[in-house]
């Protein structure tokens, strides 16, 4: 597979690695016992990172496309996914950093370790998510944690309440090696989505780290 994606000017280090989480991560509070944490451009090298993960087949992620039923219709799940159960090898070195280095981080509030990844591949601006809460599994009834990594270019999140409303809509833009952690009660009574868009974007790449059970 080809995708071409625009580095940033900001992420030109040819070493694949984390920057420190204490004292950059973010938080913001929501309602309901629901909050989102931050830390910008936590992965660097992301760029280059972005490049091994596309390549496909062998040399990268093994991307599927997924056929879902909408309103009685089969359709293209508009996305490459690719799932990593907890024991399965990630593709990547610095993946496995990753998850150890979110576990420790947040073992205090989470009380277990991150454990699956699940990725999207976002072509372009024609590919998206819905909006929707990760509540299969515990994430319907207990509070807990999805760490977002995103690299490659950025596109927009969107976090609303269930139920949405006028003016209750946040936005965040993440890309090129930002994290993004969604916890507290955030999966049942907020949902999030990444919107189609009309403007030129570049390719991204959406890895979710998520504790055993959690979908």
């Amino acid at each position: 597979m080809s995708v071409a994606l625009q580095g940033s000017l900001l992420d030109q280090v040819d070493d694949v690695g984390l920057r420190p989480l204490a004292g950059a991560v973010q938080r913001t509070t929501l309602s309901h016992g629901a909050w989102i944490d931050a830390r910008p451009g936590w992965v660097t090298g992301s760029d280059e990172l972005f490049t091994r993960l596309a390549l496909g087949g062998s040399a990268g992620v093994e991307w599927r496309g997924e056929r879902r039923v909408m309103w009685e219709t089969e359709v293209d799940t508009p996305r490459l996914l690719r799932f990593y159960a907890e024991h399965e090898q990630l593709p990547d070195p610095v993946l496995t950093q990753a998850r150890e280095q979110l576990s420790a981080y947040y073992r205090p509030e989470l009380h277990e370790p991150f454990r699956t990844a699940g990725m999207c591949l976002y072509r372009d601006g024609r590919d998206s998510v819905a909006w929707h809460g990760d509540r299969f599994g515990r994430g319907n009834s207990q509070d807990t944690m999805v760490a977002i990594v995103s690299i490659g270019a950025p596109r927009a999140l969107l976090l609303r309440p269930n139920g949405g409303g006028a003016g209750r809509t946040i936005r965040r833009v993440i890309g090129h090696g930002d994290l993004l952690v969604m916890g507290g009660s955030c999966q049942r009574t907020w949902e999030h989505a990444v919107p189609k868009t009309a403007k030129p974007v570049g390719p991204r790449i959406s890895i979710q780290f998520r504790p055993r059970g959690v979908r």
